[in-house]
């Protein structure tokens, strides 16, 4: 089970809300140890003294940031700590503002809230139900493993998540940045035109389920067969040659090789249905056509009976 990384509460007003806070999201990453050769033996990262050139204990080493090259004010970790705003324990939520209006580029990691305990609930639901009435986000500042962060409390999927976020100046503007077009871009409006076809054809509802990080499934796949046929058996990837690689395309040229593409696409999955449907119907057309012989014999005994 997951263990909350913080817990505290949500001020806003005179309403005070006890919640826990567990990470919502998991990276699956790999990692890897570094290993001598030779022995398989794990190496380790020791510190070392630049001075010295031998390993520095814990218990003698303190912080230091460099005013100039050469030149550091020192500070001790009980120092710090005393700097440690005494806010910690509480999310004061100064603005709700709407969703609509925070970029994403200010969320960096997001936490689930949960109740603190069975009297928490109540004002918990309360809170959460205030704020998707009102589509408004919560937004404060708290402090955790040492640092301030500026925070955004929302509601999501019927629950209340709260999302650390980055200050406006640690946001690069985008002035600062060479090459970025500036003012309204213009373009040719056929190019236009055949890339809006190009977007209302891959256009599709959001399913974060069918993305899938090939490259650490692929890793995953290449370390069990490895691990199965022996350190030395090497598995070798096949780079395969699509004949694409040497072709050089113009962007119109591109855009409509790409049209093309999603109405051949279209086009094949509605024959497809057509064929489905023409199918389902050629299998009952045989039970249509024996009732006019069932009629023609009933005339004939009517005949002969006569």
């Amino acid at each position: 089970m997951p263990r909350p990384v913080w817990s505290g509460s949500i001020s806003f007003g005179l309403v005070n809300v006890p919640v826990k806070a567990f990470t919502a999201v998991r990276s699956h990453d790999i990692h890897f140890h570094q290993l001598e050769k030779k022995t398989g033996a794990r190496i380790r990262n020791q510190k070392i003294s630049d001075k010295s050139g031998k390993p520095v204990e814990k218990d003698d080493i303190e912080m230091g940031f460099e005013i100039k090259e050469g030149r550091h004010v020192t500070f001790e970790k009980g120092e710090l700590d005393e700097l440690r705003p005494e806010s910690t324990k509480a999310v004061e939520v100064s603005d709700f503002v709407s969703l609509d209006d925070i970029d994403p580029i200010y969320y960096d990691r997001t936490y689930w809230l949960a109740p603190a305990d069975k009297q928490s609930a109540e004002p918990y639901r309360l809170l959460l139900a205030a704020m998707e009435d009102r589509s408004r986000v919560g937004v404060g500042t708290v402090v955790m493993r040492n640092k301030q962060y500026l925070t955004a409390i929302r509601p999501l999927d019927g629950a209340l998540a709260m999302s650390t976020m980055r200050f406006a100046d640690e946001v690069v503007p985008r002035t600062d940045i060479e090459g970025l077009p500036s003012g309204k871009a213009k373009v040719d409006a056929k190019a236009k035109k055949l890339a809006e076809q190009i977007v209302d054809s891959l256009t599709a509802d959001w399913d974060p389920d069918q993305y899938h990080d090939t490259y650490t499934e692929e890793l995953r796949t290449a370390i069990e067969q490895k691990d199965k046929r022996g350190k030395d058996d090497v598995v070798e990837s096949d780079e395969g040659d699509d004949g694409e690689d040497a072709e050089v395309l113009d962007l119109m040229a591109a855009l409509e090789r790409s049209v093309s593409e999603a109405k051949a696409r279209r086009t094949g999955s509605k024959a497809k249905a057509n064929a489905s449907t023409k199918g389902s119907r050629a299998k009952k057309a045989p039970a249509k056509k024996a009732a006019p012989k069932r009629a023609a014999a009933k005339k004939s005994a009517a005949r002969k009976s006569a």
